[in-house]
């Protein structure tokens, strides 16, 4: 079967390619059109109910610390009493810009999964069996991962980091005003990058299959990464609370030791030659 597939392809002209490449982008940019045109008019809802909700005191982050902490005399005192973030907008047009790159930025990330599998539709012919099981694996792999960063990227770390930098001043006479270009700036950044940073697993999956990383490798380094993780999780959140820092920690370095789980161990042949060098 794979056989006969491969010499369809053969057959198949480089205009003939083109002409299928041009309807899968087709259906690609109808998806995320329809999609953003969607978000577009609920965007007001959704700013309201979900992106500025970080903003007010009853997020449920703020509210999960309230109460940790309040169980735990010796931890400094979480309170979500006064606490609401207000934005403002200095330039004319920020708005309208915003209502439209926001419902394409969110349209991209919601489609996402769609837009991978029209595209699987046009490489899948090309493969064997075993490459489109391997793509399936990673496929189903890498969107979990990427949604689980989003989602602990929404409701940890960007709250965490707008509560301490909204309360921060460097002096009592310089107030807080936080514009909306900023806030969403760091919005979409850090939510973004915990996606990246949750596909961790996927490439050190793909690289261990590739017999480039071997489980030995994490065991090697793990007293680096964990120095390197600590740093990574103080400059996300810029707080001198150990709380706050382990919560954020914890997250990354368990994406450490599952990528370290993904990898097969080195084969038994290198580690003789190893240890008789």
């Amino acid at each position: 079967m794979a056989d006969e597939q491969k010499n369809q392809l053969e057959e198949m002209s480089m205009w003939d390619h083109v002409d299928a490449l041009r309807a899968v982008l087709i259906k690609m940019v109808i998806v995320l059109a329809v999609v953003a045109c969607v978000l577009f008019v609920l965007m007001p809802d959704i700013f309201d109910n979900v992106i500025l909700a970080p903003c007010r005191g009853d997020f449920v982050l703020y509210r999960l610390f309230e109460h940790i902490t309040a169980g735990i005399p010796s931890l400094p005192q979480f309170t979500t009493e006064g606490f609401e973030v207000k934005l403002i907008n200095i330039q004319l047009a920020s708005q309208f810009f915003i209502h439209m790159s926001t419902s394409f930025w969110l349209a991209l990330v919601l489609t996402f999964p769609v837009l991978i599998y029209l595209l699987w539709t046009f490489v899948s012919p090309a493969l064997y069996p075993e490459e489109k099981k391997g793509f399936k694996k990673a496929f189903a792999i890498g969107n979990v991962m990427f949604w689980l960063g989003v989602l602990v990227g929404y409701f940890l770390v960007f709250p965490i980091t707008l509560r301490f930098l909204a309360d921060y001043h460097v002096s009592e006479m310089i107030p807080n005003q936080i514009s909306l270009d900023s806030y969403m700036d760091t919005f979409l950044m850090l939510i973004f990058i915990m996606g990246i940073v949750f596909e961790m697993p996927l490439l050190t999956w793909v690289l261990g299959g590739m017999k480039i990383l071997h489980r030995e490798f994490f065991k090697k380094f793990r007293r680096h990464a964990i120095v390197i993780l600590l740093i990574l999780a103080a400059i996300i959140t810029p707080t001198g609370d150990p709380f706050t820092l382990m919560i954020v920690f914890l997250p990354i370095y368990l994406l450490y030791e599952l990528s370290a789980f993904l990898v097969k161990p080195a084969p038994v042949a290198e580690n003789e030659e190893d240890t008789t060098e």
